[in-house]
């Protein structure tokens, strides 16, 4: 756990008459009002921005990470983060398992929805128990609200091998060019995810200061914002009607409407319809934040998908036979996939499991900084370890589990922030809850049924803030120098022009021999290079440890204090033997 302790020294009649008092305090928390609610000010978390409308708050109590928590405070905040994250832990099995990945199955898209959550639920109370390693300085886990979803980095990774494999033949296509489902494709996924995944465990024993400095702002930041930019063309697509065939410019007979002419209230690809459903969720997000309360808030992406949905179930767009035809219950391994390595696939993998790295570090300073406690020293940096290591052993544990890599997410800082609530009581509460979401399948069958158009204005925003959250760390952790500047061109310049071209590469490999392990290094070498984050990740790398740092003086009064300086050190001594004038020297 997160402590050790040595051999109790306490005699047995001492030892039964507190475990007597601990089970007498753990009755009046749940039959008193003080154990049931505390002090809190609820009130404060439900009250709407009214403009105008005067409000008057105390601050409400801050709770550390062992503190005693009411017992509806740990539920309503839990609820809260699991609310937080839902979105993100839901979306990349969403974009994966359906059109614009393998095209599975609904079945199987509605299993990998609720795997997702219990996954989730499950590999975050590894994150927030914080195991020591006997034996060893080292620990699993960081002890804080660290909350785990499956991370969206994956996501173009993901798409590039598969629209690889339906070129190549190992997923098949049907006559008119139609995308078969590849339960296969997303075997070799996640097998290849397990074995890269042993790479970022072997970087969780690296020093957390040599991994920044390996991997500082100026590398991480332009990483994530490509990430971001990457993904909202698939989020943007499906705000318009969908991103499989129906997107095409010109779709089959079938796939003349989105997302198929079978599906209720079809329309064609970028219908104004489409357009205006994803618009309801995004104007809604807006409006959360300008006017909600401040559960409201941290929830915003949530509530804009639920009214989007509410929207287009009024209006007929909504199909509900799949939900209907879903199980009641469900859980791991009801479904399963053939694991293999696809070989392409492993150098851009273990990219992923690199950049999961550098995202974890910064989520876990973050939680530091907002649960109150120390953001450098040792104690800090077994926190970055354990960590790290538990983000890898995660992702290993997860494609066992039928799930692509898993990371810590960073959403749940805001809530530990705003809520002024630290306590792992609330993280465990927020893992029963996705655990709960995952195992009734209905409500992961209602999540694979909402409308394209919908999810693609979720999604839009979602990915979006991805980027931007690549922009603040660039501007947070890399100053504006000339060398910092052209590392970010020279960087961004092959990033960006993989992301918006990303068949640039399809023909500079000729090879098409019987050499099967020749072919498959060349498809590496072209999934890598085609991936605009991977490529701007490795330019960035190499420029920041072999270009050396420059001193700009830039500043006026910079250059004014060191001429004052050398004057003070070497006076001009004339010819009368008077030192020169400070001012005629300054203007001189």
């Amino acid at each position: 756990m997160d402590e050790d302790h040595g051999p109790s020294q306490i005699v047995p009649q001492a030892t039964a008459r507190r475990s007597f008092g601990d089970r007498l305090q753990g009755v009046k928390t749940f039959l008193t009002r003080e154990g049931l609610f505390g002090s809190y000010d609820y009130a404060f978390l439900f009250r709407p921005n009214i403009p105008f409308l005067r409000k008057q708050r105390l601050a409400s109590p801050f709770f550390g990470l062992n503190d005693k928590l009411p017992v509806f405070l740990a539920i309503l905040l839990g609820f809260q983060h699991a609310l937080a994250m839902l979105a993100g832990v839901i979306t990349p099995p969403l974009i994966l398992g359906g059109a614009a990945g393998v095209n599975l199955e609904v079945n199987l898209q509605q299993y990998l929805v609720s795997t997702a959550l219990i996954v989730s639920g499950i590999l975050s109370m590894i994150q927030i128990t914080r195991f020591h390693i006997r034996g060893t300085p080292y620990y699993i886990g960081t002890g804080l609200i660290s909350v785990v979803g499956v991370s969206f980095t994956v996501i173009p990774v993901a798409e590039k091998a598969f629209a690889q494999m339906y070129a190549n033949g190992f997923c098949p296509v049907g006559d008119d060019g139609t995308k078969l489902p590849c339960p296969d494709a997303y075997g070799a996924l996640l097998g290849t995810a397990a074995v890269a995944a042993l790479f970022e465990i072997l970087l969780a024993f690296v020093p957390p200061r040599l991994i920044l400095k390996v991997f500082p702002p100026l590398v991480t930041g332009p990483t994530v914002m490509l990430i971001g930019i990457s993904l909202i063309e698939s989020g943007f697509e499906g705000w318009l009607g969908g991103s499989g065939p129906c997107s095409e410019a010109n779709p089959t007979d079938f796939f003349a409407r989105c997302p198929d002419i079978t599906a209720p209230h079809a329309l064609p690809w970028g219908s104004a319809e489409y357009l205006g459903l994803g618009f309801s969720v995004f104007i809604t997000i807006i409006l959360c934040e300008r006017f909600g309360s401040p559960i409201m808030k941290s929830t915003s992406v949530v509530i804009g998908l639920l009214t989007g949905i509410i929207i287009a179930a009024a209006t007929g767009y909504f199909d509900r036979s799949t939900i209907d035809e879903a199980p009641v219950v469900s859980f791991i391994w009801v479904h399963t996939f053939k694991l293999t390595v696809y070989g392409p696939l492993v150098l851009p993998m273990i990219t992923v499991f690199i950049i999961c790295a550098c995202e974890a570090i910064g989520d876990i300073t973050a939680s530091c900084d907002v649960s109150r406690i120390e953001v450098d020293g040792p104690i800090y940096e077994t926190r970055i370890q354990g960590g790290v290591l538990a983000d890898g052993i995660n992702g290993v544990l997860a494609a066992l589990g039928t799930m692509t890599p898993m990371t810590t997410f960073a959403q749940n800082n805001g809530v530990i922030a705003l809520t002024r609530c630290a306590n792992r009581t609330a993280g465990y509460c927020c893992c029963i809850f996705l655990i709960l979401g995952g195992i009734f399948a209905k409500f992961a069958a209602s999540l694979v049924a909402i409308p394209a158009s919908v999810l693609g204005g979720m999604t839009t925003f979602l990915f979006t803030s991805v980027a931007v959250s690549g922009m603040a760390i660039i501007c947070r952790g890399a100053p504006f120098t000339r060398r910092n500047r052209f590392i970010l061109t020279a960087g961004l310049s092959l990033g960006y022009g993989a992301t918006l071209v990303p068949t640039y590469f399809d023909s500079v490999f000729t090879y098409q021999g019987d050499n099967r392990s020749l072919r498959g290094f060349l498809d590496a070498i072209t999934i890598f290079l085609e991936t605009g984050f991977a490529v701007t990740a490795l330019v960035t790398i190499i420029l920041n440890l072999t270009l050396p740092e420059e001193i700009e003086e830039t500043d006026d009064q910079t250059i004014t204090s060191t001429l004052d300086n050398n004057y003070n050190n070497n006076p001009v001594i004339l010819k009368d033997g008077g030192p020169l004038n400070h001012h005629s020297d300054k203007m001189a």
